[in-house]
């Protein structure tokens, strides 16, 4: 028999951080650990429609408790003016007795985290639509959004059948054993008249090699340090100076620029003088050409005469 293990838990320090941070002493540890249960119970319960996803907790030393809540439909939690989130806190420092602290944060692309699209799986099943349609459709918008593999999976009376049974469906790729995947995982309870039906889905994104996400991490922390000691240095100075030099420097070119004109005009002078020898020349050969033509013309009148005769 198989023994499967969880994509979430099998990836933690590799780079997938804990969802509840904070140390306590060996005495302390188990009541903070079931007060962490508790609240997420009482958050879920409260916000039963809202679309969370996860939610983290962070201790700090002077008792304050942050809880970050991921939301795909922040408005909800909020509620009008931010009552609902004061009502929130308000009843877990009560329960708790701690400083609580809440911070939520929006979901962008609900279509890429598992455990809302095991959820919304879950709640059509509920509705008695049909869980092939509600896997294939999940598929296809999960595809669609940017996701290189999908695997969603359905076990219970499916469709009120006597006997439960199996079914799932996948599209892509999605490499379980591989801890540089990217791999979320999520599952769902459909609660309907003839039983309770799970829904498991995982979502396979990218690869992410922990070597390469600490140079990135070491890159975006130098650059705004950079960015903020290039304008430091007295650069923005050192402009003003040429400028001014350049100004000075233009009205002296201007006169030189002056007799450089003036040369150039007297030398076309010269060269004119010895073009006016080659037209002579020109003129003597048409003359020495026309020279002939005249007795050229006096044959003419002799070869008449002698026709007359």
């Amino acid at each position: 028999m198989g023994h499967k293990v969880h994509p979430n838990a099998f990836r933690l320090g590799v780079f997938r951080p804990w969802e509840a941070n904070w140390f306590a002493n060996p005495k302390d540890y188990t009541k903070m650990l079931h007060e962490d249960l508790e609240m997420r119970r009482v958050i879920l319960a409260r916000l039963r429609n809202a679309g969370i996803a996860k939610i983290e907790t962070e201790r700090s030393s002077n008792a304050q408790l942050t809880v970050t809540i991921h939301t795909a439909k922040p408005g909800i939690v909020i509620g009008k003016g931010g009552s609902s989130v004061d009502q929130l806190r308000e009843d877990l420092e009560k329960r708790f007795g701690n400083r609580v602290r809440i911070s939520i944060q929006e979901i962008k692309q609900p279509e890429l985290d598992a455990q809302l699209v095991a959820e919304n799986i879950a709640s059509q099943i509920e509705r008695r639509i049909s869980y092939k349609r509600a896997m294939k459709q999940a598929i296809l918008r999960t595809m669609r959004s940017g996701a290189k593999g999908v695997r969603i999976y359905c076990g219970g009376r499916l469709r009120g059948a006597e006997m439960a049974r199996r079914e799932w469906d996948r599209e892509g790729r999605v490499p379980l054993h591989t801890l540089r995947a990217d791999i979320d995982f999520g599952r769902a309870t459909a609660k309907t008249t003839f039983g309770a039906i799970g829904v498991k889905c995982w979502i396979y994104k990218d690869q992410i090699s922990p070597a390469q996400r600490r140079l990135a991490a070491i890159q975006e922390e130098t650059v705004p340090i950079a960015e903020a000691i290039a304008p430091q240095p007295e650069v923005v100075e050192a402009p003003p100076s040429p400028v001014a030099e350049v100004a000075v420097v233009t009205p002296e070119a201007a006169p030189k620029a002056a007799p450089r004109r003036a040369r150039t005009a007297a030398a076309p002078a010269s060269p004119a003088k010895p073009k006016a020898a080659p037209k002579a020349k020109a003129e003597a050969k048409t003359e020495t050409s026309k020279a002939p033509a005249k007795p050229a013309a006096a044959k003419k009148p002799t070869t008449r005469k002698k026709a007359d005769a």
